[in-house]
């Protein structure tokens, strides 16, 4: 176990911001993981949990004790048409989806080259391309941080919702993730219908993509559009896409017939957010030493020593002019602190 005084937070946000904490303390191991619920339990400092720090924005030191998970373990239970798989909560998220696609193991390949290790992924519902990582997640299992309890946790019971779940909200700083259980398919069934996708493979001509081919073309068209965090500071999707109702849609819809949009129900739309960013004319501008990336409109980034509060107000301002253009407020994805 690591536990360090006075500790660099630069290299656990991918936005590259320069911010530190009182004390480190890293856990590989569930025994580990319960001695420092216990030690939480115990000091009297705030505490903060984080992973790769892929969907973290931090404003100012942290004055306590930042947790982060260390265990990467993987074991399988195969069973006629599926396999359950328990990972490690610091399991890089990416290698996890690279040593399904090596094993056969499916339904993870849509959700490739996102960032950030596999607990988070239980934390924030991550997803792209039309998947979500609850359609996979069966069961996470934690450390209680009240009284150093090991739990399982059914995915049925963290009330998953687009980017959200309950561990976001009212189960926040409650539980240590150690494990999560993903339940995938023996069998390839591609997911295609979402986005560029099918347009991508056809360019390559590939008409019945291997779940590898799958991966590959989704990391191509990811990297053609998000920033490397190693060149310019980022946390990915900034902004979580607005889902509004059916009235709002139509109003919308007839002042600009061209909007994208997805439908949730039938009385739902979805409408991404970089388009309505790219809409109020952010796209490509910058504040200082923050800036909305110039090829996809719900990215901001760090230019260049940028400061958690630059980018923040940099974020309200993209905010207020959605707003005023368009009568929607856009949330942001990222965790502020």
């Amino acid at each position: 176990m690591k536990d360090i005084s006075n500790y660099s937070l630069l290299r656990h946000n991918t936005f590259g911001i320069k911010a530190s904490c009182s004390r480190f303390v890293e856990f590989a191991s569930v025994e580990e993981g319960l001695q420092v619920a216990d030690l939480v339990r115990r000091e009297d400092m705030p505490f903060l949990i984080i992973g790769g720090g892929s969907n973290l924005l931090l404003t100012r030191n942290f004055n306590g004790i930042v947790l982060r998970s260390a265990i990467s373990d993987i074991a399988v239970q195969t069973f006629s048409n599926h396999s359950l798989v328990r990972v490690g909560s610091g399991m890089e998220w990416d290698g996890f989806v690279s040593w399904c696609i090596d094993h056969n193991l499916y339904g993870a390949e849509n959700l490739s080259l996102i960032p950030g290790d596999v607990g988070a992924s239980a934390v924030q519902n991550i997803g792209a391309y039309g998947a979500e990582a609850c359609d996979i997640i069966d069961k996470v299992e934690a450390i209680r941080i009240a009284d150093g309890k090991l739990v399982e946790i059914c995915a049925e019971d963290c009330a998953y919702g687009y980017r959200q779940s309950r561990f976001k909200h009212e189960w926040k700083n409650r539980y240590l993730i150690t494990h999560v259980v993903f339940r995938l398919s023996n069998d390839f069934s591609p997911r295609l219908d979402y986005g560029n996708l099918r347009a991508e493979l056809q360019q390559q001509g590939i008409d019945q993509p291997t779940a590898r081919q799958l991966r590959s073309v989704i990391i191509d068209v990811r990297r053609r559009k998000l920033p490397d965090p190693h060149v310019l500071g980022n946390a990915g999707s900034f902004f979580m896409n607005p889902v509004v109702g059916r009235a709002k849609y139509e109003q919308l819809h007839s002042e600009y017939p061209q909007m994208p949009h997805y439908s949730i129900d039938d009385q739902h739309e979805k409408i991404p957010a970089g388009w309505l960013i790219e809409q109020t004319g952010w796209k490509g501008r910058s504040m200082g030493r923050a800036g909305v990336h110039d090829k996809q409109a719900l990215v901001l980034v760090n230019l260049g020593g940028a400061t958690g509060a630059e980018v923040v107000a940099l974020c309200n301002a993209v905010r207020h002019d959605v707003q005023q253009k368009f009568g929607i407020t856009i949330e942001p994805e990222v965790n502020i602190v």
